[in-house]
């Protein structure tokens, strides 16, 4: 999972603050302070992924890693990331909006979608390698 949270967070810092420049992780102060809270996400979001790749190489060493549970704890982490984002921070503190248009409902059904089916799918798949350890083991 917390490799999924850095992803998201890395994918989000990426395309929707440096590329497309649609928001910064904090908008209620000068572009100054949007621009060093998105430094600070970035950061933190590097840190977040690369202690999950050591989290899955510890998996490996230990041959513990089910591939299907790995896949699954990463959309579950990033689909709960995201979800958070688009409730927590973009409607209830407001610090941030995905977009700054008129019609911003597209942009968050959107958005809240998206992570509601990297959860479900992430529940899916960690439930399927579950079922598949557990089947190993019984033999």
């Amino acid at each position: 999972m917390l490799f999924g949270i850095g992803l998201i967070a890395f994918v989000d810092e990426t395309v929707f603050h440096q590329i497309l420049h649609w928001h910064h992780f904090y908008d209620l102060a000068s572009t100054d302070v949007g621009l060093a809270s998105d430094g600070l996400f970035h950061a933190l979001s590097w840190f977040a992924t690369i202690a999950g790749l050591f989290l899955l190489a510890d998996l490996r060493r230990r041959d513990a890693l089910v591939w299907s549970r790995w896949i699954g704890g990463v959309l579950l982490g990033a689909g709960a990331f995201q979800l958070y984002d688009g409730i927590v921070q973009h409607k209830l503190w407001g610090i941030h909006q995905i977009r700054y248009v008129d019609d911003i409902i597209v942009y968050d059904v959107i958005w809240n979608v998206t992570a509601l089916a990297m959860i479900g799918l992430g529940v899916v798949l960690l439930a399927a390698g579950r079922a598949s350890r557990i089947r190993r083991r019984s033999r």
